[in-house]
């Protein structure tokens, strides 16, 4: 029998209880595939990004797999962030509301006692962050001897950010004959010598890169002068009546200042980056995710660790030099089978990253003109330059960046229809 929705999976009428209040019922591809291979006890190497419904690909077979009337920790999700810990830790809660267990995020940034307090009242399933959850393995705090479920999330994020160490060690505090499951948005080989040695057998749920796609998704972009880029963002804003966008940044020097240029010009919007302290980012999400806020203008430490629903926009404001940062920021909006768009504002030069985001996706990137107001249209100020086509020296209306292709008219022209056939 094919499996299409949650009735057709062998769950506890509990578990099916708190399924509906969610208002789930049709499955996503990664909860198809993976879920029964989970709830039969095999480890499972899924890739799948953030919003594809995932947690639950996850959540729901931990939870059936699981005694609540054994209070000891049985269940172990590992997390990059402090955000996604909270997140999952919320998302298995409401999932497992009405089977009686006790889900705990475990985190940095915040006093480790009430977590001690928590730990000793007992609890079933600890969501948590490599750091903090080493710190109470140490402090004696945290005892995993009786763990049957290990969760590996956004493992190329956690490897990425130097975890390796940390997940070995938390690991070896585990017993050897757990269920091991581990999903990614990307499978490269550091994510497969961590299958390789710690999992048993592993089904494997693989996307290619060729199917990266999103395709509930309008996506646009737009080649602009860099001079007109800030009014161009302004009319994009106004003209779309968007109450609700993610808009980034390659830097924290530049999100601070688009987000204040913003401000002086009435726009409800704040800048979050990695140089804010834990409380500020807080601050900032919490405000986004309860609709206080209508315009985050983010560097890409949003781009994997937000997760909120209601976003109908996401605007790239500086293209990323990375072709995959693409998707993981409009993976942003079109959560949970959403629509949603993305516009991208390509700067003269930035072409060759354009090429690499098409070369990733078979879903199309449509050209929209960008129409700018005489009255905002600023004096052309030319600059000599060689073009990187054909070598002739042309005059282009910007200053050439030396690390970055320059194009007569005529050549920019070419690549222009080029583009608009792919």
């Amino acid at each position: 029998m094919e499996i299409r929705c949650f009735e057709d999976l062998p769950l506890s009428q509990e578990i099916i209880n708190g399924i509906e209040e969610l208002g789930f019922r049709n499955l996503f591809p990664i909860q198809a595939q993976a879920i029964m291979p989970l709830l039969e006890g095999k480890d499972v190497i899924g890739q799948a990004q953030t919003g594809t419904g995932k947690t639950a690909a996850f959540g729901i077979p931990m939870v059936e797999r699981l005694n609540p009337k054994i209070k000891s920790v049985q269940g172990l999700v590992l997390e990059p962030t402090r955000e996604l810990a909270i997140q999952v830790a919320e998302h298995i809660s409401r999932i497992s509301k009405y089977a009686s267990f006790k889900v705990l995020p475990i985190y940095g940034g915040k006093p480790i006692q009430n977590q001690i307090y928590a730990l000793e009242r007992g609890v079933h399933i600890v969501v948590g962050t490599p750091g903090r959850i080493i710190d109470h393995l140490k402090r004696g705090t945290l005892d995993l001897a009786s763990v049957k479920v290990v969760v590996l999330d956004e493992a190329d994020r956690m490897l990425d950010m130097g975890f390796i160490d940390d997940i070995e060690y938390i690991l070896s505090n585990v017993p050897t004959n757990r269920q091991t499951s581990l999903f990614s948005a990307t499978i490269d080989q550091s994510v497969m010598n961590v299958c390789d040695r710690y999992m048993k057998n592993p089904e494997k749920i693989l996307v290619s890169k060729d199917e990266i796609a999103l395709t509930q998704m309008d996506q646009y972009y737009m080649v602009v002068n860099p001079k007109s880029k800030f009014q161009i963002l302004c009319n994009i804003l106004d003209e779309n009546h968007i109450e609700k966008a993610i808009i980034f940044c390659k830097t924290r020097i530049g999100t601070n200042r688009l987000a204040d240029r913003l401000r002086r010009q009435g726009y409800d919007a704040k800048p979050l980056h990695g140089g804010f302290t834990q409380a500020q980012r807080d601050s900032v999400s919490d405000s986004f995710r309860k609709g206080r806020l209508k315009f985050l203008v983010a560097t890409d430490v949003a781009a994997r660790g937000l997760d909120i629903q209601g976003i109908t926009h996401i605007i790239n404001y500086d293209i990323p030099l990375d072709a995959l940062v693409y998707f993981h920021r409009i993976g942003r909006t079109a959560r949970m089978g959403g629509e949603g768009t993305a516009i991208t504002l390509v700067g003269y030069g930035e072409i060759p990253e354009l090429d690499r985001i098409k070369a990733l996706t078979k879903t199309s990137i449509e050209q929209l003109e960008s129409e700018i107001p005489v009255s905002y249209r600023e004096p052309t100020e030319t600059h000599k330059a060689v073009c990187t086509d054909c070598g002739n020296e042309c005059e282009v209306p910007f200053k050439p960046d030396p690390n970055r292709p320059v194009y007569c008219r005529e050549c920019w022209a070419k690549r222009r229809s080029v583009i608009q056939r792919l």
